[in-house]
């Protein structure tokens, strides 16, 4: 089964990755990288997957950047997205 894992940050600001699954959003499986600054390294975020039990659903796989506002005014958010599978127990 594919998911979507998300990089974004936090509501403290702080880098995270959490993996959309099917069940409600508190109980999607995350991990904090516990800074601001810098943006996490591929290795970093492989590592975090891997620590969630999830890793890229194909080898060709990059992450996808996306920009994000809530407003015309407001400050652009990063949003970035990678295709996902288990690796062994989660699910």
């Amino acid at each position: 089964m594919t998911h979507s894992a998300r990089l974004a940050h936090s509501p403290f600001g702080e880098w995270e990755i959490y993996v959309v699954t099917d069940g409600p959003s508190q109980c999607w499986p995350t991990y904090t990288f516990r800074r601001i600054q810098p943006i996490p390294t591929l290795a970093e975020r492989n590592t975090a997957l891997a620590h969630l039990g999830y890793e890229a659903a194909d080898d060709d796989a990059v992450w996808e950047w996306m920009e994000m506002r809530d407003t015309a005014k407001a400050d652009v958010r990063l949003l970035a997205s990678l295709d996902v599978t288990p690796t062994g127990g989660a699910s």
